[in-house]
C-alpha cells in the first residue's frame, strides 16, 4: 500500500481461498460501506473468470455493491487480469478476459514492477506467469496492442457519461 501511496488502506479478515463460506451480502455491505466512505468514480475488481474462488467471489460482490441507483457515485466499473489466474480458466468453461479499455502507463512500469515486488509470497519464478519477467511482458504485450509501450488492461463494466 505504502509503495501505491494508499494512506490508509483497509482489510478485513476473511479466510483465504475460502471466501465462498461467508455470505455474500456480508461482504457486499462491506464494499457499500467502503463507497460510502471513499465516494470512488471508479471501481476495479477482478475479472468473472477467474480460476480464484475468493477473486470470483469478490467480483460478485463489487458487481452488487456498485449497481446503478440513482445518486450512485461510481461512474466507471473496470475488470482486471490476474496474471496466473484470469488466462487459466478454459475457454470453453466460461467466458475469458477480453480487454476493451487500456490505459498507457509506458511512464510508470518500473513503479508497477516496484508494487508487484511487494508481493514476496505471490510472485514466482520466470517463467510463472506471475513472474515479474512475465508481468513485464503482459503489460509490453498490452500496450503493443494499443500502440504504446505498455498498458493495463481491462475489460469495461458499466461506463456512465
Amino acid at each position: 500500500a505504502k509503495t501505491l501511496g494508499i494512506r490508509a488502506p483497509e482489510f478485513h479478515s476473511y479466510p483465504d481461498n475460502r471466501m465462498d463460506s461467508v455470505d455474500l451480502l456480508d461482504i457486499v455491505k462491506n464494499i457499500e460501506a467502503m463507497i460510502d466512505r471513499v465516494v470512488p468514480e471508479i471501481v476495479y475488481t477482478h475479472h468473472a473468470s477467474d480460476v480464484n474462488i475468493d477473486h470470483r467471489i469478490v467480483h460478485d460482490a463489487v458487481i452488487t455493491a456498485v449497481r446503478p441507483q440513482p445518486q450512485h457515485c461510481v461512474k466507471k466499473l473496470l475488470f482486471f487480469e490476474v496474471p496466473s489466474s484470469t488466462e487459466w480458466r478454459p475457454g470453453k468453461s466460461m467466458a475469458t478476459f477480453s480487454p476493451d479499455y487500456f490505459v498507457d502507463i509506458s511512464e510508470s512500469v518500473e513503479h508497477k514492477l516496484q508494487a508487484l515486488s511487494c508481493y514476496e509470497d505471490e510472485m514466482r519464478e520466470f517463467p510463472h506467469p506471475r513472474s515479474l519477467e512475465a508481468c513485464l511482458h503482459l503489460l509490453k504485450w498490452r500496450g503493443a496492442t494499443v500502440g504504446v509501450q505498455a498498458a493495463e488492461a481491462f475489460e469495461v463494466g458499466r461506463i456512465i457519461e
